[in-house]
């Protein structure tokens, strides 16, 4: 099987570690090797927190620049700041709504214009889905369902190899059950669009 290349960026606290939890398991599900690292940078304090997930028959974790074949952005300028990951066959998801740092909270700092944001991303790489996440994951009552969100985005394209089916039924085994309905909803919502995009 062909090996792809994921990259998910968030803040801390955004759900990233869930997200990739369940689409190991939706990997494990459908009898495709995976391999899969994470880097917490600060996260309980706003840093940002990357996984890499490598589908197929690979040898390392490592991602290295240009060899993404999807990359996921939870919060924009995260997106951003891991553009060079991306190629010109990438595909990017992110999310619009930002969390803004610390630092532009107190005016030590700027945050990146959106729309030059979505030009730089549309420049380098193949296609992007960017929407509201955080809009979605509300409407679906579960504020904290901007990762479930993505999930369902990030499906919608068919880059990985994993059906529909088996994130839900990973995410059935990887989320709490309180979650679980809201949990699909979102992803959902995702989905619907991603498809829209």
């Amino acid at each position: 099987m062909e090996k792809k290349r994921l990259i998910i960026v968030a803040v801390g606290g955004q759900g990233n570690l869930l997200a990739s939890s369940v689409l190991g398991e939706a990997a494990l599900l459908a009898g495709i090797p995976i391999r899969m690292s994470e880097i917490h940078g600060m996260a309980q304090r706003g840093g940002v927190v990357e996984s890499a997930l490598l589908f197929g028959d690979a040898k390392s974790t490592i991602i290295s620049d240009g060899e993404a074949d999807v990359l996921v952005g939870f919060e924009p300028a995260e997106t951003l700041r891991a553009l060079g990951r991306c190629n010109a066959a990438t595909v990017v998801i992110t999310n619009t709504a930002p969390l803004m740092p610390f630092t532009v909270n107190i005016g030590q700092g700027v945050y990146p214009d959106l729309g030059e944001l979505r030009k730089l991303i549309q420049q380098k790489t193949a296609r992007l889905i960017a929407f509201n996440a955080a809009a979605l994951a509300k409407e679906a009552d579960n504020v904290l369902g901007v990762n479930m969100v993505l999930l369902g985005a990030l499906i919608q394209t068919g880059v990985l190899p994993l059906t529909v089916d088996q994130v839900k039924e990973a995410m059935t085994r990887k989320t709490k059950k309180r979650f679980l309905e809201s949990n699909l909803k979102a992803f959902q919502l995702g989905f619907d669009a991603a498809e829209a995009a």
